[in-house]
This record gives structure tokens, C-alpha cells and sequence, in this order.
């Protein structure tokens, strides 16, 4: 399986991550967490991660995947 995370991360401190196994953010600052529950309850934003997931990791994990199978 393909685990996607989405860091936010402001003065070296990790806000928020979405994480693509929960498909959901998940808060870990009084910030991020209050950003999380806005966040997740917005289908606009979870859509947009799906996209991310779709159209950028799979593909190109699609391209690496062939590669290695290539040299092999």
C-alpha cells in the first residue's frame, strides 16, 4: 500500500499533517488541531489531498515502480 502525508509546519513545529491512510488532518498544536476540525469537515480541502494523492503519488509512483521493474 502508499501512505501520503501532508505536513504543515511553521517555526520548525508540525501544525497539522493529513494522512491519507485516515483520510483525515490530524492536529498536534492547539493551532493545528483547531485547524483540523475546520479542515475536516471541508470537503473541498479533503478533495484537494485526494487529488494530490491521485494525480502526483500514484503516478508517480506508476513511474518509479516501472523503473525498477525495468532494471531488474
Amino acid at each position: 500500500g502508499m501512505e501520503y502525508i501532508d505536513s504543515y509546519v511553521f517555526n520548525k513545529v508540525e501544525d497539522i499533517r493529513f494522512n491519507s491512510t485516515v483520510g483525515r488532518f490530524v492536529g498536534y498544536t492547539e493551532y493545528g488541531v483547531k485547524n483540523a476540525e475546520a479542515w475536516n469537515s471541508d470537503a473541498g480541502i479533503l478533495g484537494q489531498e485526494q487529488v494530490q494523492l491521485e494525480s502526483y503519488c500514484k503516478h508517480n509512483a506508476d513511474i518509479h515502480y516501472s523503473a525498477i521493474l525495468d532494471k531488474t
